[in-house]
C-alpha cells in the first residue's frame, strides 16, 4: 500500500495521520517526508519536493510507505505529477487531513479539486477529519468542506474517519517514540512515584504517567479511524496485494 497524506494547508496534521494513524497499521510501513519547514525530525527519510524522479524509482522500489508532503512542496509536487503523466498512478490512496479552521477547510476543497484535476478518481481519495472537537459535530465543525465534497462529488467523506483533538500529539513531537510505543510502555509510573523522594523527579514522572495513559486513550480511536478509511477499496495494482493489519 503506498499512500501520500498531502493538502496545501499547514497545520492540519499531516505528520500526525502519517506517523501515527496510518504507518503502524500497515505492515512494513516507513514514513517517509517530502522535505519541508515542518518536517520532523524522527523521520527516517526525507525527499526534496524537486526530486520527483528520484521520489518516483523510490516508490517503485517498495511495498508499503506512506509519504508525508510538506506544504511547502505541495504545489511543486503536484505540478511535476502532472509533468510526468500518470505518476498519481504510483499512489494507492491519497490521505487528505482536515481540521475545523475556516481557511484549512478551503485549502483542503482546493487540494481535492487539484487531485482530482491530475486524474485521481473519489475511490482513492480520504479524508480525515482531524482536532475533532467532542462538543462540535462533525457536520457543523466541517460545514464548509463537507458542502464543497457534497456539491463537487470529488470524494465520498465517511465521518467516521476522524480524530479528536488531543494533547498527546503535541507531547509525544520530537520524542522519536510512537503512540503505539507509548501505549505499551510497562512501566508502573504510580509505584516509581511513590519510591522517590525528589520532587521533581516525581514531577518528571507524574508527567509520563500523563501520557502513557492519553496515548492507551487514543489508541482506540486510531484503530476506529483507520478501519473507517476502508483502505482496501483504493485501487491497488500488480504487486500490492499485501494485507492491511491493525497494530
Amino acid at each position: 500500500m503506498k499512500l501520500a497524506v498531502i493538502n496545501f494547508s499547514g497545520n492540519v496534521g499531516k505528520s500526525t495521520v502519517a506517523r501515527h494513524l496510518l504507518a503502524p497499521r500497515i505492515p512494513g510501513c516507513q514514513v517517509v517526508a517530502v522535505e519541508s519547514i515542518n518536517a520532523d525530525e524522527d523521520q527516517s527519510v526525507t525527499i526534496r519536493g524537486r526530486q520527483f524522479a528520484q521520489l518516483q524509482e523510490f516508490l517503485q522500489s517498495v511495498d508499503n510507505v506512506v509519504i508525508d508532503i510538506g506544504a511547502s512542496n505541495v504545489e511543486e509536487l503536484l505540478k511535476l505529477m502532472r509533468r510526468y503523466r500518470d505518476s498519481q498512478e504510483d499512489f494507492d490512496g491519497f490521505i487528505v487531513p482536515a481540521v475545523p479552521a475556516r481557511k484549512q477547510q478551503q485549502d483542503t476543497a482546493a487540494t481535492l479539486a487539484e487531485l482530482a484535476r491530475i486524474g485521481v478518481p473519489p475511490e482513492r481519495l480520504r479524508l480525515v477529519f482531524n482536532q475533532v472537537d467532542d462538543d462540535s459535530p462533525i457536520e457543523r465543525a466541517f460545514e464548509t468542506l463537507l458542502a464543497y465534497c457534497a456539491t463537487s462529488g470529488v470524494v465520498q467523506p465517511c465521518k467516521s474517519a476522524c480524530i479528536s483533538f488531543n494533547e498527546v500529539y503535541a507531547l509525544v513531537r520530537g520524542t522519536g517514540q510512537s503512540l503505539a510505543e507509548l501505549a505499551a510502555d510497562p512501566t508502573d509510573y504510580k509505584a516509581e512515584i511513590a519510591k522517590t523522594a525528589s520532587q521533581a523527579d516525581k514531577i518528571a514522572l507524574a508527567r509520563k504517567l500523563a501520557t502513557q495513559r492519553l496515548a492507551r486513550g487514543v489508541i482506540p480511536e486510531l484503530d476506529a479511524c483507520f478501519d473507517a478509511l476502508d483502505l482496501h477499496r483504493c485501487r491497488r495494482r500488480e504487486g500490492s496485494e499485501a494485507p492491511l493489519a491493525a497494530s
